[in-house]
């Protein structure tokens, strides 16, 4: 038997001297190409260009309403349709496809504070400042019929926010106190409450559905279980939370949209410090919403901005903008991950891609195969200093531009003075605080 032993001479790769040029091994082997590196990288920087020369992701506006645009809702069984309710009162549904507006009810008198649909989509519920619930059907009325509600429910005080159960008839209001109603009854048949101020939003888990997070103006975080009679536990941060998101796909993960303008990733397990704080907005957050892929979320702001931030990352992907646009008061993720719908306060809902450079309609085989390869490609490079530079660019109104500078001036700012205070201070005397627990008071069970 014949063994072949590999030996290596020392000769072929080491330099007798430093001042020798360095011996490269080169490979013979005519399927790998010696510039393969180099050609992939220069296709990576051309496929990134080419992204942000077709990031093009406003796609129309669907205006009707005649006041801002206060709360929105998804039908959970049509893709096509939304519905929106303004601060006059008014709710329309819209039919996405046409882009136009297909029903119109004078539902409230005052604000339109929130609204729901039934899991089944056959009906919808809505709240409003005249201190009523009213349930309505989705379908238009025969002709010759007036535009009633199915049942109204007339309050003691404002409901200022509504979620509905996923899977039974049971639905949840918020205002004094969160009350939980079954669909028959006129009274609710618990109320849960800790603390003495109003809450401002209510929202079912999606996958444990007995659990319901609430947000309260005096800056806490609540959880409940439908289960039991009293609340589990609440979480207490430096500023007022707006409203709050959960995570279609994690039980426990739940994002919530804060006035000192982050949003925090909380796991409702360990309230004692968020799961990921998300900094980029220059202003309060006001509403939140998940991609049904539970991967990223899409946060509006008062800065006249909204956000796409990816769940594990603490700053944003992408910031969608127009010149037009005002302050955002609602945001909402389409259920065929494609889409984001945001509505604000000059009238107008806005239709935009969630993936700023995608082709829409049909892609033929070798456009998706080259568009996959891209993908790879970028995903390859992207931490390469030029291509990461031209994929993280983008172009900011001066107002927001200037208020980053200026944020990021008082960061270092308040950085310097925390350094200067801990070198002047006995040891140990000035602790080191981590991001994530500067804005957490205090969690209570």
């Amino acid at each position: 038997m014949r063994v072949k032993v590999l030996s290596r001479n020392p000769d072929d790769y080491v330099r007798e001297t430093k001042l020798d040029l360095q011996r490269v091994p080169r490979n013979y082997d005519p399927a790998l190409h010696p510039f393969e590196v180099a050609r992939e990288y220069t296709r990576a920087l051309n496929a990134t260009k080419l992204e942000r020369v077709f990031a093009k992701p406003f796609l129309s506006s669907l205006d009707g309403h005649r006041d801002g645009v206060n709360c929105m809702a998804k039908h959970p069984k049509s893709l096509s349709t939304v519905l929106s309710g303004a601060c006059d009162g008014e709710v329309k549904i819209w039919n996405l496809t046409k882009r136009q507006c297909i029903r119109t009810i004078q539902a409230h008198e005052g604000f339109v504070r929130g609204m729901c649909v039934r899991f089944c989509g056959t009906s919808f519920f809505t709240v409003g400042d005249d201190k009523t619930v009213k349930q309505w059907k989705m379908e238009s009325p025969e002709y010759g019929e007036e535009e009633e509600p199915i049942h109204t429910i007339l309050g003691k005080t404002v409901y200022t926010g509504i979620d509905h159960h996923w899977k039974e008839p049971v639905f949840a209001t918020c205002g004094h106190q969160v009350d939980i109603w079954d669909e028959q009854r006129t009274s609710p048949k618990c109320s849960l409450t800790w603390g003495f101020d109003s809450i401002s939003s209510v929202k079912f888990n999606p996958i444990e559905t007995y659990l319901l997070g609430s947000c309260a103006s005096d800056r806490n975080i609540v959880l409940y279980d439908m289960r039991k009679s009293t609340p589990l536990k609440k979480v207490i941060l430096n500023m007022r939370t707006n409203t709050l998101c959960w995570n279609p796909m994690e039980a426990f993960i739940f994002t919530a949209a804060n006035e000192d303008y982050n949003l925090y990733t909380f796991d409702m397990r360990f309230l004692e410090s968020p799961v990921m704080v998300h900094m980029d907005h220059v202003s309060a957050v006001l509403d939140v919403d998940y991609s049904p892929t539970g991967k990223e979320f899409v946060s509006a702001s008062f800065d006249k901005s909204i956000r796409i931030f990816p769940v594990e990352k603490g700053h944003s992907r992408e910031v969608y903008h127009t010149k037009r646009m005002q302050h955002v008061i609602t945001v909402k993720w389409t259920l065929d991950n494609k889409y984001i719908l945001c509505g604000s306060d000059e009238m107008n809902i806005r239709l935009w891609k969630a993936n700023a450079s995608e082709k829409l309609g049909v892609l033929a085989p070798r456009e998706r195969a080259a568009m996959n390869y891209n993908q790879k490609l970028k995903e390859k490079f992207q931490f390469h200093p030029q291509i990461r530079r031209i994929a993280q660019h983008r172009h900011l109104p001066k107002s927001i531009y200037g208020q980053i500078k200026e944020q990021r001036i008082m960061r270092e700012a308040r950085r310097r003075k925390e350094l200067n205070r801990r070198k002047h201070s006995k040891p140990g005397s000035v602790p080191f605080v981590p991001e994530r627990k500067k804005h957490i008071v205090a969690v209570v069970k």
